[in-house]
């Protein structure tokens, strides 16, 4: 019993002595882990020796430099991605400008095509192939068409008006401006330098010296939008003292601008036969005469006129209107056609393009009650060509003068009536009688057809059949085309359908939205005045 409770003693001794050694070496080796960092050479205290605290600090150091290593390596790398980037951020930009380029300065000339992607310029070049710009496109009616709006260098006349438009106004938006003003200065780049393709030849000065054209000599625009493909301008040019035009077309594919055709026009020998069908109103043709002689007979001086009378009521009133003309500016160039039957407008147009017997002419089918100027006579020789073009002319209709100028004692004369504001006329968008087209065109399309009855359904129909063909159709408002107003009657024997459609026709031609306005309340405003009248001399008496 003592020498077994020995034994116990004894192990008890040495495991508590192993304890005491155990928590010894895990308290040495935490103030180890705790010591203060020191110089790479020097030696850690105790039993663990210098070279310990060596191999330590380097390992220490080898783990942070390549830290730092992959650190850097990792800093390398995105700075040779943005690098990268940056670089073909550049070379987008490169290609960019180079483009703008283009359209600045090469305007998609053949010798800049290299500047551009191949698969660009054949792009753009497809949306002109595309555009009704060079054949025309087979519409299904009047209302298809896509109208040219013109325009000078510093209005523009322009079909849709709105409430707040005008028929001529000034481009009061700066990027209606800008565009404006780009294609002139792209036109004149094409004239002054022309590509070996173009249809022109070199002209010299009255001195030798190059032509130059510059912006005054601009005579006339147009343009128009088709908007999945681009816009088409159509630009004329002329020197004062020079008879040829220069036509330029150009075409911008929602992109640069893309000459299209750079041509010289020689109008110099164009004569204009232009026929008027008539049954009496013999007052307003010798107005239509008086204009005709200013213009055709005094400025113009290359136009054939043919009459096709209807009726013999009136015929020598008309016979005489020409003779006198004849003797007074010793013009013989027109043709009397006289035709004892109803007056049917489609009808004598038929005959009077039939009537020319010289060939080929150029053929403006006109009213007595149009005016016309110089300039127009010159669009629509600019704006036809056999077998490609007929011209469908906008004219702006004149409301009742007795109601424009109702706060004047009589109106003033014609010549001083022809101005383009929303109170004086309106762009008749509707009506397509006056039309210069070649008489070789107008036979091959069959002329009017006269199954078509009503009035003005000839003229309809007859633009339809261009619509449908593959000759393209110039439709555009010009400021030189003038329909005068006449008073308007709405017979008896119409239906009442008819008749009120009669009033309405009659209604729309005679004045404005606002003139009318003031007929329709012309009571209330006169009760106004007379209670305005009345208080003022109430408070005068007061």
């Amino acid at each position: 019993m003592p020498r077994r409770g020995l034994i116990l003693q004894t192990r008890t001794h040495w495991l508590l002595l192993g304890l005491a050694l155990l928590c010894s070496l895990v308290l040495f080796l935490y103030l180890l882990e705790c010591a203060p960092q020191t110089d790479g050479n020097a030696s850690l205290p105790g039993v663990i020796g210098e070279n310990y605290g060596k191999e330590y600090y380097q390992a220490l150091l080898q783990e942070q430099e390549e830290h730092y290593q992959t650190r850097a390596t990792s800093l390398k790398r995105q700075i040779a991605q943005l690098k990268q980037e940056l670089q073909e951020m550049s070379e987008k930009m490169r290609s960019l400008q180079e483009r703008k380029n283009v359209g600045a300065n090469g305007i998609g000339y053949q010798g800049h095509k290299e500047q551009a992607p191949s698969d660009l310029l054949e792009f753009l070049h497809s949306q002109i192939d595309k555009a009704e710009v060079s054949i025309g496109a087979k519409l299904p009616s009047e209302y298809g068409v896509i109208p040219f709006e013109s325009f000078t260098l510093m209005k523009v006349f322009q079909l849709e008006m709105g409430l707040t438009r005008h028929p001529e106004e000034k481009p009061v938006r700066k990027d209606k401006r800008d565009e404006l003003v780009e294609v002139i200065e792209a036109g004149l780049e094409v004239i002054n330098n022309p590509d070996e393709d173009d249809e022109q030849e070199d002209e010299d000065g009255p001195l030798g010296e190059k032509l130059i054209f510059n912006e005054n000599d601009f005579v006339e625009g147009y343009y128009r939008t088709e908007r999945d493909k681009g816009t088409q301008y159509e630009l004329f040019f002329k020197k004062a003292d020079l008879m040829e035009y220069r036509h330029v077309t150009l075409f911008r594919p929602f992109g640069p601008l893309m000459k299209v055709k750079n041509e010289m026009i020689d109008i110099t020998r164009s004569v204009i036969n232009i026929i008027v069908p008539l049954a009496e109103r013999t007052e307003a043709f010798a107005q239509f005469m008086q204009n005709f002689r200013d213009v055709c007979i005094h400025q113009d001086k290359r136009i054939h006129l043919t009459v096709v009378y209807f009726g013999k009521e009136g015929l020598s009133k008309v016979k005489s209107i020409l003779e006198s003309v004849t003797s007074e500016s010793n013009f013989h160039n027109y043709t009397l056609v006289s035709l004892n039957e109803e007056f049917n407008r489609g009808r004598g147009l038929n005959v009077g393009a039939r009537a020319w017997d010289k060939g080929e002419v150029l053929m403006f089918f006109c009213d007595v009650d149009i005016y016309f100027s110089a300039e127009f006579l010159n669009s629509c020789r600019l704006n036809a060509e056999p077998g490609k073009k007929v011209f469908y002319p906008v004219v702006f209709s004149l409301y009742n003068p007795a109601i424009v100028y109702a706060n004047q004692n009589v109106p003033p004369p014609v010549e001083q009536q022809l101005v383009h504001k929303k109170d004086s006329g309106f762009w008749r968008d509707f009506g397509f009688g006056m039309t210069c087209q070649y008489r070789s065109d107008f036979l091959t399309i069959g002329g009017f057809d006269m199954e078509v009855k009503g009035w003005g359904g000839e003229d309809v129909h007859l633009y339809r059949k261009y619509l449908h063909g593959d000759l393209i159709v110039i439709r555009t408002p010009v400021p030189g085309l003038f329909h005068l107003w006449h008073e308007k009657r709405c017979a008896d024997e119409l239906t009442p359908e008819q008749y009120r459609m009669c009033i309405q026709s009659k209604a729309m031609n005679e004045a404005s939205h606002s003139h009318m306005g003031m007929l329709v309340f012309r009571e209330e405003i006169e009760t106004h005045l007379r209670k305005q009248a009345y208080r003022t001399n109430s408070e005068a008496v007061g």
